[in-house]
């Protein structure tokens, strides 16, 4: 009988000696065979690798040749889990290799500003975190960890090496409070964690039926479980479950009532130095405007100096900024309106006496403000973005309405990863 064929999946990989020729832009080592390119978790650049190949794809059986630039990854998770790509590569060559990314991204566009010193988070001072949630195998609880890169299998997380040791301390309780919520079969939770001035906020996300299919007894647990550990709210999906008191930031020593599961940065060092690029940016200016506030990272730092109007489609954020504004004294008048500045950004008619403008939109980026921006009369325009390709992309649009992007920043706030954030300042 002639045996079954195997299957795609089944097939024997092919061996081949590779060697890594550059980095690719999602933190992975580049190597060629023949015509055809392949891309290898943890490899670094000048490595030789024998690799296992099946069809396009290529992984790592064994380094045959390391790089000098390899180092121990500081993580035991590292490898498996799937939130850094690079703790293994020094800090050097892993710098160098951000930056030139964003010069090359630049350049291509014919975009030459001075490059000002990388800020890089150091480990340990990310605040924010978002965990996933699946049901234990034994004793009815839950595991709680990162996934894996490209797969739905979760990494349990005892510690994480760029959280904050608040966070990493909350880990135990953590888990406890994610049995809470997997009642329903399907239920898959997140917990986005944020540790603030007065305690752990928590909206989780990814409960099937919601907060409306939540049992009395699921809340129940919940609150159990938040008061033994001192969270300061839950909320599930925004629907607050949970509430001992407000979670509150301080954004320039104004402390701002958090809403749930409102946008923050995720490491408080990056805010404060993107803040100060801005204010720095704008001295001088007498009326600012602050495109896509949230709750006023930039607004209170720049009310030091300007009297602000910001702007922010989400109607919670711009009632903690104002209600922040009427108890924050020695600051100059701040202003917040609820606009939505993707459907209708502020008009060049609108924008008439701004002297300064930040904007700091989603990963979608500001096209339709920085039209408007590009016609306005205004000075100088800081673009705060996370994502370059359409930070690029606005900054195109600024340069072809008079302006000049003469300096930027590349802010590592995602450290070990292929993730960059950008503050450019732009003068007309």
């Amino acid at each position: 009988m002639n045996p079954r064929p195997p299957a795609a999946d089944e097939e024997t990989a092919l061996a081949a000696e590779l060697t890594i020729l550059e980095m690719g832009a999602e933190g992975e080592g580049m190597a060629r065979q023949g015509d055809r390119a392949f891309y290898l978790a943890g490899a670094l650049p000048g490595e030789t690798v024998a690799a296992r190949i099946r069809g396009d794809k290529a992984e790592v059986a064994e380094i045959l040749q390391p790089s000098p630039d390899r180092v121990l990854a500081p993580c035991s998770h590292f490898g498996v889990c799937g939130g850094c790509a690079l703790q293994h590569w020094r800090d050097g060559p892993y710098a160098a290799w951000k930056l030139a990314r964003l010069q090359r991204l630049l350049g291509r566009e014919g975009l030459s500003p001075d490059f000002l010193p990388t800020f890089q988070a150091l480990p340990g001072t990310r605040r924010r975190l978002a965990l996933h949630a699946r049901r234990a195998e034994r004793g009815g609880g839950a595991r709680l960890g990162f996934k894996e890169k490209g797969a739905w299998t979760l990494v349990d997380i005892s510690q994480c090496v760029v959280a904050t040791p608040g966070l990493n301390a909350a880990l135990p309780a953590l888990a406890k409070l994610a049995s809470a919520f997997l009642g329903h079969a399907k239920s898959a939770p997140t917990l986005h964690v944020t540790e603030t001035e007065t305690g752990l906020d928590i909206d989780v996300t990814g409960v099937e039926s919601g907060a409306r299919g939540f049992s009395g007894d699921q809340r129940a647990r919940v609150c159990d479980v938040a008061a033994a550990h001192n969270l300061a709210r839950v909320t599930l999906s925004g629907e607050t479950l949970y509430s001992a008191r407000p979670p509150r930031i301080l954004f320039d020593g104004v402390s701002v009532a958090l809403p749930p599961g409102s946008f923050l940065q995720a490491v408080a060092a990056a805010e404060r130095q993107m803040a100060q690029d801005a204010c720095q940016a704008l001295q001088g200016a007498k009326k600012v405007a602050d495109f896509f506030c949230g709750a006023g990272a930039f607004s209170f730092p720049l009310a030091k100096q300007a009297q602000v109007f910001a702007f922010d489609s989400a109607p919670l954020g711009i009632a903690a900024l104002k209600q922040a504004a009427g108890e924050a004294p020695g600051r100059k008048a701040v202003a917040a309106e609820v606009r939505d500045l993707f459907r209708r950004p502020l008009s060049v008619k609108e924008m008439k006496g701004f002297d300064g403008a930040v904007f700091d939109p989603p990963r979608a980026g500001a096209s339709a403000q920085a039209d408007a921006l590009a016609r306005s009369d205004i000075p100088t325009v800081v673009g705060v973005s996370c994502n370059p390709a359409t930070f690029v992309r606005d900054a195109k649009i600024l340069v072809s309405g008079g302006y000049r992007l003469n300096r930027i920043r590349l802010v590592d706030q995602f450290l070990w990863s292929a993730h960059m954030e950008v503050v450019g300042v732009f003068e007309k």
